[in-house]
């Protein structure tokens, strides 16, 4: 009795099938509605290998593993990702599920499609420059985030120089294409703390002067969720020495106090969580209080009348409540 049935071709044949298909639909010659097809045909196939359907359940393990070594062998899933944008729309679908199932594959504590991608790191930056593609984009940040939950593949797309094309992304005039790329840009800054502290350490220049620009943006869902981002990460307590040197900085401060003043509720009340810090912070730096001294009665009469109607906010107010008490006690540095 054959392994697979009569009707049921084994996982070589039908990756092999769906590479030349594939292939053919990159030629784009006149066999390419032919290959269209096929691709559809055998990523279904796949697909209900790895999740069973509605009469068959899901492949056995042994099968499964012969199905994920041979896409690793045959370089599959880069090839699927440099053509999603010639597979159709269900295809597109397909292959974003076949890959997060691959991916999320174990043997034991290992997981041996994360060790194949790192081996493979195109695959992630094919996947990141599919936010250019509108086509393609939400596929694409499907698949991102779920590479983006292993700490070895956050990594890498972090440390990469494509990692700063995010800063373009998240400003893209399709608003679910910029939503999309601001939770894996996110999730990529926030899901490690360990990994995502090390990475704004060293490269705190280049991330800030690039965070600044989506601070100071046009668009005001890119002012408000990066405002939003940033309140998260100065005060987690992983990024304890970004937190330090970012409000140590005149230039974040006088940001701060503007964007409290916005005409925007929403984005008046972020502001205030990132200020907050600034006030609280036990050692500020000579021009951190010169600038608050300067201003100590107006920032004072402001507050007593910031978000007053926020009275069952209790955390709110006990945070303001304190931000009044520290700026009227601010005294200048002995000697100055």
């Amino acid at each position: 009795m054959p392994l697979f049935g009569k009707s049921q071709k084994s996982p070589t044949d039908i990756v092999k099938a769906l590479k030349e298909a594939v292939n053919s639909l990159e030629k784009g010659d006149k066999k390419a509605e032919k290959a269209q097809e096929d691709v559809s045909k055998n990523l279904v196939l796949i697909k209900n290998m790895l999740y069973g359907t509605s009469d068959a359940e899901p492949q056995t393990d042994i099968i499964v593993a012969q199905l994920a070594q041979e896409l690793y062998n045959s370089n599959l899933l880069l090839l699927l990702i440099q053509n999603l944008h010639r597979i159709d729309f269900e295809g597109k679908k397909d292959v974003a599920q076949v890959f997060n199932n691959i991916l999320r594959r174990q043997i034991g504590t290992r997981s041996p499609t994360v060790e194949y991608i790192c081996t493979k790191p195109e695959i992630l930056f094919t996947l990141m420059t599919g936010y250019e593609l509108q086509e393609i984009a939400l596929n694409c940040g499907t698949m991102l985030r779920e590479c983006a939950r292993y700490e070895a593949l956050a990594k890498i797309m972090l440390y990469s120089d494509d990692f700063y094309h995010f800063f373009r992304y998240v400003e893209v005039s399709t608003f679910d294409i910029a939503s999309d790329a601001f939770s894996t840009f996110k999730e990529l800054l926030t899901r490690h703390k360990i990994l995502c502290a090390d990475f704004l350490e060293v490269n705190y220049d280049k991330v800030f002067s690039h965070y600044q620009r989506l601070l100071n943006s046009e668009n005001y869902v890119t002012r408000r969720q990066s405002l939003k981002l940033l309140g998260e990460l100065l005060l987690d307590r992983h990024n304890f020495t970004v937190m330090t040197r970012y409000i140590s900085n005149p230039d974040n401060l006088k940001l701060m106090m503007n964007m409290l003043k916005e005409r925007s509720r929403n984005i008046q009340f972020e502001a205030f969580h990132v200020f907050k810090v600034f006030v609280a912070n036990p050692n500020k730096p000579k021009p951190i209080l010169d600038i608050l001294l300067r201003n100590q009665d107006k920032l004072v009469d402001f507050l007593m009348k910031f978000h007053t109607d926020r009275a069952e906010d209790e955390q709110f107010n006990d945070e303001k409540a304190y931000l009044i008490r520290q700026i009227k006690e601010l005294r200048p540095m002995p000697g100055h």
